[in-house]
Parts: structure tokens; C-alpha cells; sequence
């Protein structure tokens, strides 16, 4: 059996033509699968993520470091079943991964990520888009 159909094959076979358009349409939810650090950003407001991502920039965890205190003051974050002590830690843990690991540049670039993270989720609260993404 060939597995490229011959000119005007595909038509006969039964098979949709490349330039029809579909019948039926299917709708595709995509949830991204969070870890617990990752969960644990929180949604700040946009100038407090944009000075994070400024510290964890030049100073590798100091941006995340910061966030941590903003879910003791009410930040939310995609851990809604976690104490906001557990999520505070979460983040403490994710600022000394991110300094320890420094050294080696790894901890760097996780900072710029984690801060540039924190100005995305902060842009989906100012749009007022669902947390759920």
C-alpha cells in the first residue's frame, strides 16, 4: 500500500478534500500542569511583578524572595488548597534554589524566567483573564 495517495486518489477514497472546510468543529480545552513551585507564584499587582522580575534580574532570587511577603499580604496564587504559610515557604524555597544554584548560572536564568512568570500572571489579573490557564 503506497502511504501517499496518487493525484486524485484521496477524493475517491472517501476522504475530505485539503480545501473543504470541516463539517464540525471541536473544541480543545489545554490546561498547563503545574509543580508546586511553579504554582506557588503568585499573582501580584503589575508594578510589584515588574519590580521583581528587576530585582531577580540583577540579583538572582531577591524578585522571589520579595513575592513570597506578597502572599503573606494576600496574593493569590494557583495553590488555593494550601495555607499561605505552606505557599510563603514554597516560594522561600524557590529563592534559595534560585541563589544557591547561581553560581553555576543555572540559578540566574531560573530567576529571570520565575520573574518574567510573575509579570505574565500579573498581566492576566490586570486583563482580568481566569487563573486557570
Amino acid at each position: 500500500m503506497d502511504p501517499f495517495p496518487k493525484e486524485g486518489e484521496g477524493a475517491a477514497a472517501g476522504e475530505p478534500s485539503r480545501g473543504a472546510a470541516p463539517s464540525s468543529g471541536v473544541v480543545v480545552q489545554v490546561r498547563e500542569k503545574k509543580g508546586p513551585l511553579r504554582a506557588a507564584i503568585p499573582y501580584m499587582p503589575f508594578p510589584v511583578a515588574v519590580i521583581c522580575l528587576f530585582l531577580n534580574t540583577f540579583v538572582p532570587g531577591l524578585g522571589t524572595f520579595v513575592s513570597a511577603f506578597t502572599v503573606l499580604c494576600g496574593a493569590r496564587t494557583d495553590l488555593p488548597d494550601r495555607h499561605k504559610c505552606c505557599v510563603f515557604w514554597l516560594n522561600i524555597a524557590a529563592a534559595l534554589i534560585q541563589i544557591l544554584t547561581a553560581i553555576v548560572m543555572v540559578g540566574w536564568i531560573m530567576s529571570i524566567f520565575w520573574g518574567m512568570d510573575m509579570v505574565i500572571l500579573a498581566s492576566y489579573k490586570e486583563q482580568g483573564i481566569p487563573q486557570q490557564l
